[in-house]
């Protein structure tokens, strides 16, 4: 290897590898047809001028071509749409009309087609361009791409990832007819096994990846005829250099040798020029480049860009090529992941390519810059592709704003040994790393999400391999699972759910506890794959935002019920009061994640709304990556960010008789250490005022988790009980703090004086007292409501969405066992006593886990629940956990809370609705007829037989029961 000083300039990165080189821009009006029939080849196509027209960058679909959306669209896809058959017929009816129909399981585009379709033009090529290699570039085209030139085939291309490249060979200057087509069907199919091969996003309808159409730069280049084909750049931080490859392609079928010089752009050469033989068909070489001592490296606090220039000489033949990268090195310690040898954690999202305005991936930086910048306003400093990879565009944004990117290799397949998914995998490996390879951004590349077959005997040994070829980045076995081999096999880090005796994820790790268990003998980093997917209820106000490619008919399907149903006047409240509840939970998760140690991090599910596979609404940000009305980015950066103080609070109600304590720990991952750091805790009353509270003592704190502030002791018997209050801890003098509720209620709540109000759980003594005009405090017993028709609430909210946990046909009979919060009336009389805002939280869950609501859905709509469970929009039921009515001439309360329970929590509530109940504010306005109300409740003499378990996918795991372990591969 030879060592060449050169000056490099610092300057945004524009490509990863892009030639100085003449180019021809095809951008415009092209020929076009569809090709149904797949007689296009075999009449000779490319010979004929087409008849139809089409704008190239596009998709088909966006410009009027294909089939409208009909009942039996064969949508490209496995997961979401059996539920939806099961749905009763006039529902489906209503949204099955010919020209008019629409699906509750994806937001759809406006014409579908899956087949072959040809793209015409004619090209001029230059007289200068004589005696020169001519290139056809398509920056991405979907799915197969062949290519004519006149009546000569010159190639085809399938990937999903990197761009379509066609050599045409020295064509004579003039006219020629170019032919492109395009095939968007399911071009690597394994027969033994295709699994979810359908359902990865570069190509599943379920976020309208199906189209067909080539996006991006389309453009023909010239080269000599020996040209520069390939420049990879390896840095090499310990020592102030770089690793530079550089391949040469040869046309003229001659050997011989000539010399490779190194450059900064815009700066004279300084290095003497490297020798570099070749064959007949080209060759290859690695040269040493040394970057000087005062070479500045790339991470996300310093997005320092480079850029080299590579000139090729041979005689007259020259030819040259400027290629950007940064300064940086991916490696790790056992469980640490380190940049430039400094650990670093990850806090990632998803992406699963959707674009509902345009259909195609985005292909320009700024678009991607947007996306990246809500991301790092959110707290989040990465990006987890699932079952895809982003364009160049995706790539040069997040270089130069500092955001770590991890790709996967377009796949959700089964891998066996010699499949064609596992050869499409070698093949597809190749192609992102030469076309993306160089960005540093590209720190983690997985094959796949959730491998399925015997993938533990091929994708451990294709991490292996791949990082010895090429170590810029680290790999993974897969994305999801557990097994063994994904972090014993070869691979340099894993995406798991759980591993050995514990889980990464869900509520194992809340409330001051942690995932540690999971991490028990492993030396790999890890990071914890597909957290949160905790939903939150519609803002249908959203169908106003579809105004491009993907039509809202979930939205649509979702409003319509909630309107028959009488709950969408409610909509914007439930919007609130869901999404309130979301965060609570995402806090939960995230901060377990940031408290556990030696965990490299996380991988959200969503930072935003998922458009398919059934509809997840799990983003704290909607599908068009606009803030939602109940979280702020700066709500959501004070428990994740670089630096978050985390308490350790495992219990949030309280007595006055009980001392609150914690431990207190910081993340702290920002740019540098913190010298002479203040740390401080606060309790914070309903007011805002600080009841209690202390500074410890100054110290400096390192990069790291785990960091001990100190210990937090309050006594609580001076605290005003009942109320709600707030534990905030922070860093003096700064911006950095967190905070967490908690509640406070007496050490012995007074039994209340019932008065003339009946408390009862028995409806007839209910239905006695009422009809001579009493007052009622009633709490149905479990067997009085019908499981049919009264679901039970949980402890959290909906996982993931309920199309896709029940699961038909493999679940016949779906389960709806969940909610999705509460929407309370906090300034209700009826809860004057029971501190509450408008929304679930942690002091109602314990009241309300297993409970079922009361189903309103045929009552008189001016029946507005106290305390309502907010139902899963694909049914919206109106149900009741806390209501009033008269009946008759009496008035009626109802908990379905059990108010016999011990607890203080459930004492307080007792006393809240009694006193309410046994005052003259009692005064209901809706009214019941008596067998109105009889019909709310069912008297069966014997508790009704549970209804069968859910079946779950064995990454469908919402928490509240860990599915089955999955087979090993």
């Amino acid at each position: 290897m030879k060592k060449t000083m050169i000056a490099l300039c610092f300057l945004v990165l524009a490509t990863a590898l892009r030639a100085q080189r003449e180019s021809q821009s095809l951008a415009g009006t092209w020929r076009f047809a569809l090709d149904r029939a797949d007689a296009g080849v075999s009449e000779q196509w490319f010979n004929r001028d087409l008849s139809d027209r089409i704008k190239l960058p596009g998709i088909l679909q966006a410009q009027g071509y294909g089939d409208e959306i009909r009942s039996d669209t064969p949508w490209v896809l496995t997961l979401g749409d059996a539920w939806w058959k099961l749905q009763p017929a006039a529902l489906r009816e209503k949204f099955s009309q010919p020209g008019h129909v629409e699906v509750p399981f994806l937001s759809q585009p406006p014409r579908h087609y899956l087949g072959a379709a040809w793209y015409q033009r004619d090209i001029t090529v230059p007289a200068g361009w004589s005696n020169r290699r001519v290139g056809l570039y398509l920056e991405r085209a979907h799915w197969e791409s062949t290519v004519w030139v006149d009546d000569r085939k010159t190639g085809s291309c399938n990937s999903l990832s990197a761009p379509h490249e066609f050599d045409l060979g020295a064509l004579a200057p003039g006219k020629h007819r170019l032919s492109v087509r395009i095939d968007n069907r399911q071009i690597v199919r394994d027969p033994a096994n295709d699994g979810h091969g359908v359902d990865g996003h570069s190509v599943s309808d379920a976020l309208g990846a199906a189209w067909n159409g080539i996006v991006g730069r389309i453009e023909l280049t010239a080269t000599p005829l020996m040209w520069i084909d390939d420049v990879q750049v390896f840095p090499e931080v310990e020592k102030k250099s770089a690793r530079v490859h550089v391949k040469i392609g040869n046309a003229t079928g001659r050997p011989g040798a000539g010399t490779v010089s190194f450059s900064g752009a815009g700066s004279p050469s300084t290095a003497e020029p490297n020798s570099l033989t070749w064959s007949e068909t080209g060759g290859e070489g690695d040269f040493e480049v040394s970057l000087g001592s005062a070479v500045q490296s790339w991470d996300e606090f310093h997005p320092t860009l480079r850029q080299i220039k590579v000139t090729f000489a041979n005689g007259d033949i020259k030819d040259s090529r400027e290629v950007g990268f940064g300064f940086r090195e991916v490696t790790h310690r056992e469980k640490d992941l380190l940049i430039n040898d400094r650990v670093v954690n990850l806090r990632m999202t998803h992406s699963g390519g959707d674009f509902p305005l345009t259909g195609a991936p985005a292909m320009d930086v700024e678009s991607w810059k947007k996306i990246f910048r809500v991301c790092q306003d959110y707290g989040l400093n990465g990006m987890r592709f699932h079952s895809w990879c982003p364009p160049e565009a995706a790539f040069t944004a997040a270089d130069a704003i500092g955001f770590y990117l991890a790709p996967e290799c377009g796949m959700w397949a089964p891998f066996n040994p010699g499949s064609p998914y596992t050869q499409f995998l070698e093949e597809e490996t190749a192609r992102i790393l030469r076309a993306y390879g160089n960005h540093p951004s590209f720190i983690l590349l997985s094959p796949s999400n959730e491998p399925a077959g015997r993938y533990t005997q091929v994708t451990p040994a294709w991490a292996k391999v791949w990082h010895e070829k090429d170590p810029r980045r680290l790999y993974a076995a897969g994305t999801g699972w557990a097994a063994p081999e994904q972090v014993t096999g070869g691979a340099q880090y894993a995406g798991l759910v759980r591993f050995g005796h514990g889980e990464l994820r869900n509520t194992a790790g809340w409330f001051g506890h942690d995932y540690r268990t999971a991490l028990e003998g492993v030396g790999i980093p890890v990071l914890a794959h597909e957290v949160g997917q905790w939903c939150a209820y519609p803002d249908f106000d959203v169908i106003k935002e579809f105004t491009g490619y993907l039509r809202p008919s979930n939205y649509d399907i979702f409003k319509y019920i909630a309107e028959q149903n009488g709950v969408l006047e409610y909509d914007k409240a439930f919007a609130w009061a869901s999404g309130r509840f979301q965060l609570a939970c995402y806090k939960e998760e995230i901060e377990a994640n940031l408290r556990t140690p030696g965990l490299a991090g996380y991988q959200l599910l969503d930072l935003h709304d998922y458009l398919g596979q059934g509809t997840a609404l799990i983003g704290l940000v909607d599908a068009f990556w606009k803030p939602k009305s109940y979280v702020t980015a700066s709500e959501m950066h004070r428990f994740n960010g670089a630096t978050v103080p985390l308490a350790r609070l495992g219990q949030r109600t309280f007595t006055t008789a009980e001392t609150l304590t914690a431990e207190v720990e910081l993340y702290h991952f920002a740019d540098q250490p913190l010298a002479r750091a203040v740390p401080y805790w606060k309790i914070i009353d309903a007011g805002g005022r600080a009841v209690a509270g202390e500074n410890w003592a100054a110290r400096d704190i390192p990069l790291g988790k785990n960091i001990p502030l100190g210990n937090v002791s309050a006594a609580l018997a001076k605290l005003a009980a009942p109320g709600a209050y707030r534990l905030v801890v922070g860093l003096k003098g700064t911006t950095i703090e967190n905070d967490w509720n908690f509640w406070l209620y007496p050490a012995t709540v007074e039994a209340s004086s019932s008065g003339d109000v009946l408390v009862t759980d028995a409806w007839a003594e209910a239905e006695a007292r009422l009809a001579v005009g009493g007052k009622v405090l009633f709490t149905p017993r479990t067997t009085d409501l019908d499981p049919a028709k009264s679901p039970p609430m949980k402890r959290v909210p909906v996982f993931w969405n309920i199309q896709m946990t029940v699961r038909p046909p493999r679940n016949p009979t779906p389960r709806f066992d969940a909610m999705l919060g509460l929407l309370c009336e906090p300034k209700h009389p009826a809860l004057a006593k029971f501190p509450t805002a408008a929304n679930c939280d942690w002091q109602w869950t314990p009241l309300v886990d297993g409970v079922k609501s009361v189903n309103l859905t045929e009552a008189p709509r001016e029946l507005r629940p106290i305390v309502a469970a907010i139902d899963d929009w694909n049914r919206d039921w109106r149900l009741g956990v806390i209501f009033e009515c008269r009946v008759g001439s009496g008035r009626l309360l109802v908990s379905t809370i059990d108010l016999k329970n011990s607890t203080p929590g459930a004492q307080q509530l007792r006393r809240s609705l009694i006193d309410y109940a046994a005052g003259k504010k009692f005064e209901p306005v809706a009214k019941l007829t008596p067998e109105q109300a009889r019909n709310l409740w069912t008297h069966a003499e014997a508790p009704m037989a549970a209804p069968a378990p859910r079946a779950f996918d064995r990454d469908l795991d919402d928490g509240t029961g860990r599915p089955a372990a999955p087979k090993k591969s």
